[in-house]
């Protein structure tokens, strides 16, 4: 950047000269005025693949993007705020944690102090890995995991209003919930995004229908036929479909008692013109959303760990039988009915075997 010096103050860019609104190294910067100095600050937008949580759009406080791949979530102002950020640092910085398990977790770059997208001045940010920056029509859907989403010490309202919520949706029942989604159908239809609302009702047969619809070669919003889920063995099965992933990260839950992830989702997300032209479908899963996590010690976190396990069960139903027109609800407090990878349960063992073989 010839011509201009950075320096380092609370976290800020700095520089010696220039005008506010002045773009910069080719146009990915924009210098602001903060306390009498000029600062470097990211050309950032609201990002449109997000599918759940608070958004930017009409003066919120929400996450922005910028076009380098990063993801600036502005910390709350309070325990979640510090309790995300302490998260990230700890987990970053964990010898404990498995290498292999540190791709299901977003990247963390640190903190920024940047313009809030409300317009209440400076705030700081968490500065993430965008997870779609280099999808171009990525099918996203977010899913909450565990039949209890609060966590321990939180206020006795705050433990009745999530209650209330994980009885009035699918939290309590399966141990999981469809907290948003997008989902491709085609360049005509373009997206399904259901409004959030309408999210918050699904039924244990809408979860089982929308799970189908986001593999399915027919257009989402046709109401009139059955998701034929096509694309399933592409994106839920093969060696490194969601499944797969999905199983690598429950043996981990099964061992791991560093953290208890409550009110945290997975976030699975592929691309469907991808897979229709032939090519692989870049299906991935990320956990997300840290604000309420705390502390294992040493203790297994069943509540994520049997959410996680129901989950499975729903998308591996979907690869085993792609016709049925209904699923069982299994218990989310019953991890023994999980798909599991062990001896314990060989025929299990086998048929995903045979799955995972598969694609």
């Amino acid at each position: 950047m010839e011509g201009w010096r950075r320096l380092e103050m609370e976290g800020v860019e700095i520089i010696e000269k220039g005008r506010s609104g002045d773009l910069v190294e080719g146009g990915e910067w924009r210098i602001d005025l903060y306390l009498g100095f000029f600062i470097l600050a990211p050309m950032l937008k609201v990002p449109d693949h997000q599918v759940a949580g608070h958004t930017a759009s009409h003066g919120k406080l929400g996450p922005l993007i910028d076009d380098s791949g990063r993801f600036y979530k502005p910390l709350q102002d309070d325990e979640r705020g510090s309790k995300e950020l302490a998260f990230y640092s700890s987990f970053s910085s964990n010898t404990r944690i498995p290498d292999h398990i540190h791709r299901f977790f977003p990247v963390f770059y640190g903190t920024q102090l940047l313009e809030a997208s409300d317009g209440s001045g400076l705030r700081p940010h968490l500065v993430l890995q965008d997870l779609a920056s280099d999808r171009l029509n990525p099918s996203i859907i977010d899913i909450k995991i565990g039949s209890r989403t609060w966590y321990p010490q939180a206020s006795e309202d705050y433990v009745q209003r999530c209650m209330k919520k994980d009885k009035a949706t699918t939290s309590l029942l399966l141990g999981f919930r469809i907290s948003g989604l997008r989902i491709y159908g085609n360049s005509e239809s373009g997206f399904w995004k259901p409004e959030k609302k309408h999210v918050q009702e699904f039924t244990l047969e809408d979860v089982r229908l929308v799970l189908r619809k986001f593999v399915s070669s027919n257009p989402p919003i046709d109401s009139n036929s059955f998701p034929d889920s096509c694309f399933a063995p592409s994106v839920y099965g093969g060696s490194a479909g969601i499944l797969a992933q999905l199983l690598e990260l429950k043996a981990w839950f099964e061992d791991q008692t560093i953290y208890h992830f409550n009110s945290c989702s997975v976030l699975m997300l592929y691309e469907k013109e991808s897979v229709m032209k032939g090519k692989s479908s870049g299906a991935e899963i990320k956990l997300i959303d840290f604000a309420h996590v705390v502390e294992g010690r040493g203790v297994i976190d069943h509540n994520f760990l049997g959410g996680l396990c129901s989950f499975i069960k729903f998308v591996s139903e979907i690869l085993t039988s792609p016709d049925e027109h209904s699923t069982e609800a299994c218990s989310p407090d019953s991890e023994e009915k999980c798909i599991s990878t062990d001896n314990e349960h060989p025929q299990h063992k086998s048929e995903f075997s045979d799955i995972l073989s598969t694609n």
